[in-house]
């Protein structure tokens, strides 16, 4: 064979490769390199919990990498803008929690990405209820005795929460329409500050997730009132609904899910759904929940998509008729 022959060979097969290379990586199983669950807070929290739990078994399941990867600031737009800017082949999952999708766009008046069209719901994976706590100075022992103190002393009673528009004030502020009453807000910067308050007498009551504030309530710091949730929660049976209590129609919960970004092809979302569902299911990882005072909610990706819609809705009507603002 001629060098001039040789040459056009080795150049028609090159180019073959080139125009192959694409081909043989499309081909490749989902996934074939790490994979990352961004966490739009500090480690520690339920989100953070929810990330590396999964993502733990995920690598057993899938025999790659599956990390945390915390990028907190912003109340989770940081990490949520993030996302959305990420490329859509499942190695970049969120765990999105109410605050960043459903608060988040009320309280700011612009975001840089589309709460709808720039994520992929993929499943919510626990609803969170939260807990209304009182110091034990308070002389209240049910929310029929605290509502009508706060008609008695209107604007005395002092609430914490983590900060303006974050969802301990606007789970007290619905309380505060629904029920007809005056609470005087006192914002700190951060949910560590804020049950700090409250334990240190400084506010008369809070709202905290379960997880945060069940543990005071067995221990004796704090009196638990009532329960956010329609139903009562395993963790504190004795406690009452606020719909029990006296405010019928009241449920205010949060939620985790978990999205990519948006325009994941079904295929991807179904089989990323599927594997998560069937890690939630199990035994060991139901009876974590639950330990955590976190309810599982699998959902279908077209149902986490309408809840997220509704929540919307929900909540920026609260912060509409509370005049909830950022600090």
């Amino acid at each position: 064979m001629s060098r001039r022959v040789s040459r056009i060979v080795f150049t028609v097969l090159a180019v073959a490769g080139v125009f192959a290379c694409p081909a043989i990586l499309q081909a490749q199983p989902f996934p074939s390199r790490p994979i990352r669950i961004v966490v739009p807070f500090p480690p520690g929290g339920t989100s953070d919990i929810l990330a590396r739990s999964i993502g733990q078994k995920l690598t057993e399941e899938w025999g790659q990498p599956v990390i945390a990867d915390n990028r907190p600031g912003a109340a989770g737009n940081i990490a949520s803008e993030f996302v959305a800017k990420s490329k859509p082949d499942g190695y970049t999952l969120y765990i999105n929690t109410v605050g960043t999708h459903a608060i988040n766009p009320a309280i700011y008046a612009t975001l840089p990405f589309d709460i709808m069209r720039d994520f992929t719901p993929i499943t919510n994976l626990v609803n969170l209820p939260s807990v209304l706590l009182v110091h034990p100075s308070v002389p209240v022992k049910n929310l029929k005795e605290l509502i009508a103190l706060a008609r008695k002393r209107p604007d005395e009673l002092q609430y914490s929460s983590a900060g303006s528009g974050s969802q301990p004030h606007l789970t007290a502020e619905m309380l505060k329409m629904m029920a007809g009453i005056k609470l005087l807000h006192v914002p700190y910067k951060g949910a560590g500050p804020q049950m700090i308050g409250l334990l240190s007498g400084e506010v008369a009551l809070s709202f905290a997730t379960a997880p945060s504030g069940v543990p005071y309530v067995k221990n004796g710091q704090l009196r638990a009132i009532a329960v956010t949730s329609a139903n009562r929660i395993p963790a504190l049976p004795d406690v009452q609904t606020v719909a029990e209590g006296g405010v019928p129609g009241y449920e205010a919960i949060g939620w985790n899910g978990l999205l990519g970004p948006g325009g994941m092809p079904a295929p991807l979302l179904e089989k990323i759904h599927d594997a998560v569902a069937k890690i939630v299911r199990t035994p060991e990882m139901n009876a974590r929940l639950v330990d955590l005072g976190a309810e599982p909610a699998l959902s279908t990706p077209a149902e986490f998509g309408a809840l997220i819609k509704s929540e919307i809705v929900k909540w920026a009507k609260v912060v509409k008729e509370s005049g909830a603002k950022l600090d």
